[in-house]
């Protein structure tokens, strides 16, 4: 009796030795996994850029001489009208100019009218032989450099009155004072910028386009917003889109205007929107966070489902990558309706069991809907 217990002891020990040996395989429970579904249907490209109003009409004022300020007459934000003064020069100077200028013109026209009268003497005198052809000669030769050094002298005459006026600085058109670039006192050389004014009835947006989306954004349909106003969202229609990159930036420079004539302050910051249907290339948008690399090239998780099981087997497939969002990749190569994993591509492995909680869930739908 005492040897049969002792055999049963050993067996049921033999027994619990072998259930714990580690050459017993284990079996892993399928990892769960977030996926969307491949759709193809109607994609749009979009773009987003930042901008800011400006006027489609903005003339920098600056005075036709130089000289010292003396006198200011606008400020930021003041609205002028065609002719009205914006700023005044000390005119001392070109004041002096001109008194000389007058006198030089006045002593030129009394020397040309003693040549004329000292000519037509010597005309009278040469017809009874009085004088000799070359003196008459002299005389009209004389009287004629006389009447043409008066007539340079008026001229200059005309350029320092002019010089004179342009010392008083008006408004070329009306508009609004956008900036103001000089101080009483300060100097000014001719031609320098001192006042902008810009057109307020006639805003545009102001965007820079890198070149890599230039084809695009020439196609493309487009929506604005103010930054003051997010939730009022208008058309706009691009009016010029510069031919050459700017040297610093190598973006180009695009101007679009509200299609409704509406109104818009005068240096906001405006979002624009450009949209645009990819027709001929089947493009399907998925979170930016399911792409992954294979060999150096991008490639997605894609999720083979078992039939009527809620759980597939993933496997590593190449993909096209046609362009950026925010958040998503705009892809081309899975068929449509494929599972692709979305969360924790890094632990993924090719042949690995996968829970496909979410198929036909929530993601899925969303990112359907994105896609059209």
């Amino acid at each position: 009796m005492k040897n049969s217990l002792t055999a049963a002891g050993a067996l049921a020990v033999a027994a619990m030795l072998s259930a714990c040996s580690p050459d017993q395989p284990t079996v892993q429970a399928p990892r769960p996994v977030r996926t969307v579904e491949i759709s193809y249907d109607n994609v749009r490209e979009t773009n987003r850029y930042v901008g800011t109003v400006q006027s489609r009409h903005e003339v920098d004022q600056a005075f036709r001489v130089g000289g010292k300020v003396a006198q200011r007459k606008v400020d930021v934000g003041q609205f002028v009208r065609e002719g009205d003064l914006l700023a005044v020069l000390d005119d001392s100077d070109y004041r002096l100019a001109e008194e000389a200028s007058r006198q030089q013109w006045a002593a030129a026209v009394e020397l040309a009218r003693q040549a004329e009268s000292d000519r037509q003497r010597l005309t009278a005198l040469k017809a009874d032989g009085s004088v000799s052809a070359a003196d008459d000669e002299r005389a009209h030769t004389s009287a004629q450099t006389a009447h043409a050094t008066a007539e340079a002298e008026a001229r200059k005459l005309e350029l320092a009155r002019n010089r004179f006026k342009y010392t008083v600085l008006r408004a070329s058109r009306s508009g609004v004072v956008t900036s103001v670039r000089f101080e009483v006192g300060q100097v000014v050389a001719e031609g320098q910028p001192v006042v902008s004014i810009a057109n307020p009835g006639e805003p545009e947006i102001v965007v820079d386009v890198p070149e890599d989306h230039l084809a695009a954004f020439k196609e493309a349909r487009f929506k604005a917003w103010l930054a003051s106003a997010p939730n009022e969202t208008f058309d706009v229609a691009l009016r010029e889109l510069s031919p050459q990159a700017a040297a610093q930036t190598r973006t180009f420079r695009a101007r679009l205007k509200p299609e409704s004539g509406r109104s818009l302050p005068l240096g906001a910051t405006a979002t624009l929107v450009a949209e645009r249907e990819v027709a001929g290339i089947p493009i399907a948008v998925v979170p930016a966070t399911a792409l992954t690399q294979s060999r150096g090239q991008p490639a997605l998780w894609v999720v083979k489902p078992e039939d009527l099981k809620p759980v597939g087997t993933v496997s590593l497939e190449p993909v096209v990558v046609l362009g950026y969002r925010n958040d998503e990749v705009l892809v081309s190569g899975p068929p449509p309706r494929a599972l692709v994993v979305t969360a924790g591509v890094q632990k993924m492995a090719p042949g690995l069991k996968v829970a496909l909680p979410d198929v036909g869930g929530a993601e899925t739908n969303t990112m359907q809907q994105a896609a059209r």
